[in-house]
């Protein structure tokens, strides 16, 4: 690893970066203690960033739609994967092996990518979301209410943890920018400076909009004292901080959004059939040995208990030692490493100190805390270490104490229902991992856990090879726990990015909140002009809607659609049968006869702006057809989608049918793709 000069670290607050008025403090390289960056944020104007965020960066999301800001993260994460080798070269100063920054820069873009695909296919391009159904206050439809979600007007403040400098941020800004509100990012001290690498990185793209994300390298002052009702604050570290940062003054008083994720002392159990001999033992052997390595074990999501059945624990922990033995202390960048060193010395103090205090209850059977590997004496290595209690009910420090490092201690359980009372002793853990192939066990388990945890893994043969393993949080999963895990929730697809918006209910005709919401609903205005299939986008409003004439169903229409399509059931077939059924008077249509039947009524059959139909959402048969009925079709545009890179877009049609006498028979939401304009593109055809 080269040596290069010491920098000071910089703030990006107000759309410029600035020092502190001090040299800071040192932060030294985790490996080689060579002296890489001071720290400093003294006498930086914290509520000119708050108030910076929220006149700048606010509005500027806030006027985009939520495709253009998925676009927009989906730019910025192909950046910086495009310069990622960057970003490992810092890396390694860190302690991070290659694999551990994988996780770290790859994990951590990869995951702001997947929000942004995710929030291109599951929210619309509008700038509101709809929360729920319509609620029909009035028999008349003319009073109604509708939950929405809007962007908070404040600044989300992230308050992150030291293990994950690159991952630990973007998990955290993606889904806040998504939702439309705009970041701070405050990193822990000791790996500051590649955080404020990959900003340096994100700045210069352009991509973001002015005051969307701002830096603080260094103490955060006074900056909670200027939070509002309208900010969020979320942090990642230790309980007793955390503790403390949730009762500030001005997040007490303005009931300011405050998020946590804490300490966790999560637990891995092996089933009581996967005994030595099975894939599922092996797999879990495997699984906890990555997990005490894997960033040294400085991961909120490592295993920290293994839980074992009795009659198996003397065999796990031979194999677990001999596993860990292969564990390769050395330099970040050294392929041959395995394991680097922690995060500081400090931090390796902190983690011996914690060992010390689990030795009074428990024995080490593997790896010693004192010693350091020849030549790595400059850096803040420390060898994994296995401890055993026989006694964990009564062992009260290895479910209290988290020795954030390589650390895990064995114990031996007897009976599925004492695994889950020992795992709840943790008082709350992100994860928990079970190793076992009996669905029985999986079942008794699994929701004895549940309660206590924020995530439950399910480790066996079946899914060994696509399984992505007990530590790693995915985009689409929440990230969190309850209890002294911190009670909160982070990632979790769109949950995450809700958590930066106001639910609000709307009350009113219906007309008004299909203005509000850009969604047509029941009792709304409604335009019956040309038929609206042959309106392109640019033509299409919500709310033009075709009634079309009416069809009668006869005996024939459904014993030829029964016997073409094979759906012969007796309730379309045998009258004596149907009557007997106590929801038929007697024979009936089949339910998607009276779907086909209501398409042949609605749809205009030349060429034209209506491209394809792609589903159908929430279709419900809610009368019963029978022969002689005759079936009508109320057709409504309900919400209009355009994409923005294509030539097309996505309509959602209210589709109604109805019955001689009013009654709806079948109700459903039909899902087209439609050209955005159509005579200039049939001229250009021509």
């Amino acid at each position: 690893m080269s040596m290069t000069a010491p920098r000071r670290l910089e703030s990006l607050i107000g759309g410029r970066w600035v020092r502190g008025d001090r040299e800071g403090q040192p932060l030294l390289d985790a490996a080689t203690g060579e002296l890489v960056a001071y720290i400093d944020a003294t006498g930086l104007d914290m509520a000119h960033a708050l108030d910076w965020g929220r006149r700048t960066g606010g509005p500027a999301l806030r006027a985009m739609s939520f495709h253009e800001r998925a676009a927009m993260l989906k730019a910025l994460g192909l950046a910086l994967m495009a310069r990622k080798e960057e970003f490992y070269t810092e890396s390694y100063r860190t302690g991070a092996t290659r694999a551990d920054g994988w996780v770290d820069i790859e994990g951590g873009i990869g995951t702001m990518l997947t929000l942004a695909s995710k929030g291109r296919r599951e929210l619309p391009n509008t700038r509101v979301l709809t929360d729920g159904d319509v609620e029909p206050l009035s028999r008349d439809h003319s009073f109604s209410a509708q939950h929405i979600l809007t962007p908070l007007q404040g600044v989300a403040v992230h308050i992150n943890a030291y293990n994950f400098p690159v991952w630990g941020m973007l998990e955290k800004i993606a889904p806040a920018l998504l939702a439309g509100m705009p970041c701070i990012v405050k990193p822990a001290s000791q790996t500051a400076y590649l955080t404020e690498t990959v900003v340096r990185a994100i700045h210069e793209t352009g991509i973001l909009p002015q005051g969307a994300l701002q830096l603080i390298c260094g103490s955060v002052g006074d900056l909670l004292d200027h939070v509002t009702g309208q900010d969020v604050v979320t942090f990642t570290g230790s309980a007793w901080t955390g503790r403390k940062l949730r009762t500030h003054k001005a997040i007490v008083e303005n009931s300011t959004r405050f998020t946590m994720e804490a300490d966790s002392l999560n637990a891995s159990i092996l089933g009581p059939d996967a005994g030595p001999g099975t894939p599922e033992f092996d797999l879990f052997v495997r699984e906890v040995a990555r997990e005490m390595t894997t960033k040294a074990g400085q991961k909120c999501t490592a295993i920290r208990r293994v839980m074992v059945p009795a009659a198996h624990i003397d065999a796990v922990q031979d194999a677990l030692v001999a596993r860990l033995a292969g564990a390769t202390l050395g330099l970040p960048a050294a392929e041959s490493t395995r394991m680097g060193p922690l995060a500081s010395r400090d931090q390796r103090d902190e983690v011996r100190a914690r060992i010390r205090e689990l030795q009074a209850v428990a024995r080490i059977v593997a790896g010693d805390p004192d010693a350091v590997p020849a030549g790595l004496e400059a850096g803040a290595y420390l060898a994994p270490v296995l401890l055993r209690t026989d006694d964990p009910l009564n062992a009260s420090a290895v479910h209290d104490c988290e020795a954030f490092g390589p650390v895990a201690t064995l114990m031996p359980y007897e009976g599925t229902e004492q695994a889950v009372a020992l795992a709840a002793m943790g008082k709350g853990s992100l994860v928990s991992s079970l190793f076992t192939n009996d669905p029985t066990v999986a079942q008794e388990v699994v929701l004895g856990l549940a309660p206590h945890h924020g995530r439950v893994l399910i480790g066996n043969r079946v899914s060994a090879k696509s399984s992505t393993g007990h530590g790693s949080p995915l985009a689409a999963l929440v990230h969190g726990g309850p209890g002294r895990a911190g009670g909160g929730e982070e990632l979790g697809g769109m949950r995450a990015v809700k958590h930066y918006m106001q639910r609000t209910a709307v009350q009113g005709a219906p007309t008004l909140l299909s203005a509000v919401t850009g969604r047509w609903s029941e009792g709304a205005e409604a335009r019956s002009d040309i038929h609206p299939f042959r309106k392109s986008l640019a033509e299409l409003r919500i709310g033009d809607q075709i009634v079309t004439a009416a069809r009668a169903v006869t005996q024939e229409d459904v014993e030829h659609f029964a016997h073409f399509t094979g759906d012969t059931f007796y309730a379309h077939m045998d009258s004596q049968a149907a009557r007997a059924n106590p929801f038929f008077d007697d024979r009936v249509a089949h339910g998607y006869l009276i779907a086909s039947f209501a398409a042949g009524l609605f749809v205009d059959p030349a060429p034209g702006p209506v491209l394809a139909n792609y589903g159908v959402d929430n279709l419900r048969f809610l009368a019963p057809v029978y022969f002689g009925d005759t079936l009508q079709v109320r057709l409504t545009c309900k919400e209009i989608n355009p994409r923005a890179n294509a030539e097309y877009g996505e309509v959602r049609w209210d589709c109604q049918v109805t019955k001689q006498d009013g009654t709806v028979a079948a109700q459903y939401d039909v899902l087209t793709m439609v050209a955005k304009t159509w005579g200039q593109r049939a001229q250009a055809a021509e």
